[in-house]
């Protein structure tokens, strides 16, 4: 006798924006949905700082920062949420102040927390990778260091990784650098 095969439906990002707002973060990958966990302290701080810089580097060359949540849709089944994210200006245009974001960013960048370590280090940054987004940075508040990952050949290469008194730059963003201390407060 066959077994019977129950299988489970793809939630899809229109599914997604009928939820009632219950203060939780969700992605989809590929219609599985993954609940983001609150951020600790020491995430938000480093966020922060890391997202000032990038604001205040936008703001001399036209591009655009956007700090979380803010849904970035690669397919109606896929849909992450970075800590942070980046257009340049010569693609700021795809971004509609009232509409979802359906292009991949230029740089997207993750904070890592003990409850997000595993799927950052995963599945999001190869979904990132997958989607094209040239670089990825991991910003890990508990080790200090600000790593870059760089798109090529459809997955991301490690191709810097800043701590202490190091300065961090961007391979996409020219003339984008910052001092790795000046990110965290703990």
């Amino acid at each position: 006798m066959r077994t019977v095969q129950i299988e489970q439906r793809k939630v899809t990002y229109t599914d997604l924006e009928s939820w009632p707002d219950d203060g939780r973060r969700y992605e989809l990958y590929d219609g599985e949905v993954y609940v983001c966990p609150a951020p600790t302290n020491r995430h938000q701080v480093a966020m922060g700082e890391l997202y000032a810089h990038l604001r205040l580097y936008a703001q001399r060359t036209g591009g655009l920062a956007l700090i979380s949540p803010v849904d970035i849709v690669f397919t109606e089944h896929t849909v992450l949420q970075p800590d942070i994210c980046f257009f340049q200006t010569s693609r700021r245009h795809f971004v509609d102040p009232d509409k979802p974001n359906r292009t991949a960013p230029d740089v997207v960048v993750e904070v890592l927390s003990p409850s997000t370590r595993r799927n950052d280090l995963g599945r999001k940054k190869a979904t990132f990778a997958r989607f094209g987004v040239a670089e990825y940075w991991l910003l890990d508040p508990y080790k200090r260091r600000l790593d870059r990952y760089t798109h090529r050949r459809g997955v991301y290469e490690r191709t810097l990784s800043a701590g202490g008194d190091e300065r961090f730059e961007s391979a996409v963003l020219a003339g984008f650098t910052c001092a790795v201390r000046s990110l965290f407060l703990w």
